[in-house]
């Protein structure tokens, strides 16, 4: 089993994106996702079913498969762009048609225009791009089992025009004129599309800028006969692992690289959201997208193509897309049955009318095109992607990253935040202020340094960067064992640990140090060491106090460390001396107890993280695959955790507010166009005009105050 991702052009609406899963899930695929908004299938495959098979599927329903590669999102950020432009184009062709029957049905009635024969020739190129258009996609709909908008649109003006005609040519025109109607509904229809298409490409703005960085101009350096250095200027997709490149100031850096010589400061707001620039050495890694602002560096490229991480930024973000909370599920369940349901009430409409009521048959058929043309699936199908596009975005350009969808519902409930303190809470950065060996120091430095080099925490890597040795122990195993610390043993047989007072709680009563090293089950010293309280930590826990949220310290440190510093940043409740396990068992309890997130760094963290309700990790912006967590703060610190928070909680109150008008529009327009106190015509601008109300909304949340 794997997965398999797609691009898939030709989507225009929700219900789009229901006939590829409904499609998808009839071929026995599993984990299917459809994203109409970005063009993103994805699906798990077992190989039962070949792709190309699939694929020809997929175009069986009315759409292009286009191959994955490296410039997919940039090829369908063009071919929107191709489709707003040819929209515009078809509203444009059919307005130049249907003006003059605009002033027809104004009451501006000119002789010429009465002339049935003149309305035929002015409504016919109108009605044939039309059906081109609505007509080809309404029926690829109907062959996937789930009709769209279209249906609606083909059926309104095939109506109108037949009966329009039918008039005509038995020379009876006078009760049969609705050519009008036929005009103005495509060519309104078309113009709202326009509208809805050009609000929802404002919607992915962010991902687009994101997608469109992958691809630059790069200075590789290479070498001739005589091994001189010579620059070739290419395109950064075609950079391979391994090439040397050379970034001069104000540039943009091509791919994820590490630089072999020079300095340079480097922007890197694109991907953490932080504005000022960051000092990078020799050795330091460069992240693709960023901007280096002021020196010149030479680097080697160690990411290319989907490894890099602006890719995964990017496919974190379109997955998240693709996920559907809990509260679209009845949207999408009335969505694949609107469209049959509309037709019936229009149908019932004109039975009702003709039978019922003094109107006519056209009077009847009036109505019965009116229902038609004013109800919107799209509505109820975009209230949900179009708010989740525009949340995403915005947390992605500042810095923090959604894995799924869900987290974002999620948050709207959260009632209380529990943090881990090293890394988290604090800078992680020790640095060592005393201690104390009962052997030869420079013998006890050096099992120190041989011993925490090979950890990854925070505490270890400040001893073995301030004691660095070059006569440094070789062991025979040496292994990382939670909650202890580092454990090794060398040729002679003899074993050594260096870690928290767990390690040597048998052999001393003074639990205040943090490292301990024992040698053969003796305590040879220890060491203690400095770490400072992140700069904004008490502006976020006093910002969470005001929105009634509780906090919590939860730490494997001891009692007295973690007291101190939850008296200076204000935490309610701090829970101290915790292994792994009793930390992921703690977050487990306090969630039964109410909505709970939880906010760590490190190894040790990554059980807690996956047991609360929402987990959310610090990272280095290029290292942003913390599988544990569901939301990543990229700025590696918490500055970001209050926009995170409120980003979730007001997309949710978004898209509860687009599905709120989703539903009262199609529950008050249906009747009102069928008691006939609404126009085919106005029914048509009103529907086109219905998504671009639930965009605009959306769009609201780029600049709407949410902390």
């Amino acid at each position: 089993m794997h997965t398999v991702n797609l691009k898939v052009k030709g989507m225009s609406c929700a219900n789009c994106a229901l006939s590829i899963n409904k499609y998808l899930h009839g071929q026995g695929l599993k984990n299917v996702k459809v994203n109409f908004m970005g063009g993103d299938v994805s699906f798990d495959n077992d190989e039962n079913l070949s792709s190309e098979k699939i694929k020809k599927g997929i175009k069986h329903l009315g759409y292009e498969v286009i191959s994955a590669n490296g410039n997919s999102d940039n090829y369908i950020h063009e071919e929107s762009k191709k489709f707003l432009h040819n929209n515009f184009q078809r509203f444009i062709f059919c307005l130049v048609f249907a003006a003059p029957l605009f002033l027809h049905m104004l009451g501006l009635h000119l002789m010429f225009l009465m002339n049935a024969y003149v309305q035929l020739v002015l409504t016919a190129p109108v009605f044939i791009v039309g059906m081109m258009y609505f007509g080809k996609s309404g029926i690829n709909s109907l062959r996937s089992g789930i009709p769209n908008m279209d249906v609606l649109v083909t059926l309104g003006s095939l109506a109108s025009f037949c009966y329009s005609l039918y008039g005509t040519l038995t020379n009876e025109p006078d009760q049969f004129m609705f050519y009008e109607t036929t005009a103005t509904i495509i060519t309104l229809v078309f113009m709202g599309n326009w509208l809805e298409d050009k609000s929802i490409e404002t919607t992915q703005s962010a991902l687009k800028k994101l997608a469109v960085k992958q691809k630059t101009m790069a200075n590789k350096i290479v070498y001739d006969e005589k091994h001189q250095e010579q620059i070739a200027v290419v395109e950064s997709t075609t950079l391979k692992l391994g090439n040397l490149i050379l970034i001069k100031s104000g540039e943009p850096v091509p791919m994820d690289c590490k630089i072999i010589w020079g300095e340079a400061s480097v922007n890197e707001s694109l991907l953490t959201g932080e504005s000022a620039p960051v000092d990078k050495i020799a050795n330091d890694k460069l992240i693709g997208g960023s901007i280096v602002e002021n020196g010149t560096v030479k680097a080697r490229v160690t990411a290319v193509g989907e490894d890099t991480v602006l890719s995964h930024i990017l496919k974190l973000v379109k997955d998240a897309q693709t996920e559907k909370p809990p509260v679209q599920q009845l949207a999408d369940k009335i969505s694949a049955v609107f469209v049959p349901t509309v037709i019936g009430i229009a149908v019932i409409t004109f039975l009702a009318n003709y039978f019922f009521t003094d109107l006519h048959f056209s009077g009847s058929l009036l109505r019965s095109i009116a229902v038609m043309v004013i109800a919107c699936p799209c509505a109820m199908g975009l209230a949900t992607p179009a708010a989740i596009a525009v949340g995403l975005g915005r947390a992605a350009r500042n810095g923090v990253l959604f894995k799924n969808a869900k987290s974002l519902e999620v948050f709207k409930n959260i009632q209380q935040v529990v943090f881990d303190k090293t890394g988290t809470l604090t800078t992680g950065k020790f640095s060592i202020n005393n201690f104390k060996f009962f052997i030869n120091e420079e013998e006890a430095k050096c099992i120190a340094y041989s011993l925490e080099k090979f950890s990854n925490h925070p505490i270890a890597k400040s001893i073995s960067e301030e004691w660095k040795a070059n006569n440094e122990l070789k062991w025979n195993n040496i292994e990382e064992v939670k909650g202890l610390g580092m454990k090794a043993s060398d040729a002679e047989g003899n074993s050594y640990i260096a870690g928290s007072y767990s390690a040597a709680k048998n052999l001393t009563d003074d639990a205040s140090h943090n490292v301990y090293i024992v040698r053969n089950n003796e305590l040879i010293g220890w060491i203690d060491v400095a770490d400072k309280i992140r700069d904004e930590a008490k502006d976020v826990i006093a910002l969470l106090h005001s929105k009634n949220i509780k906090t919590i310290l939860l730490s494997g440190d001891r009692k007295e460390k973690c007291e101190a510093v939850a008296k200076k940043l204000g935490i309610d409740e701090v829970i101290a001396e915790q292994t792994p396990q009793q930390k992921s068992d703690w977050v487990a309890k306090l969630n039964a107890l109410a909505p709970t997130a939880m906010v760590g760094d490190g190894i040790n963290d990554a059980p807690a993280l996956a047991k609360a309700s929402v987990g959310i990790s610090l990272s280095d912006a290029s290292h942003i695959a913390v599988q544990s967590a569901q939301v990543v703060l990229m700025n590696n610190g918490l500055k970001n955790l209050p926009l995170s928070l409120g980003l979730g909680k007001h997309t949710f109150i978004t898209i509860k507010q687009n599905l709120f008008w989703a539903f009262l529009y199609n529950i008050i327009a249906i009747p009102v166009a069928a008691f006939g106190f609404l126009t085919p015509t106005f029914g048509a601008l009103v529907m086109g005009l219905s998504d671009v109300v639930l965009a605009v909304n959306s769009v609201r949340l780029n600049w709407k105050k949410v902390v």
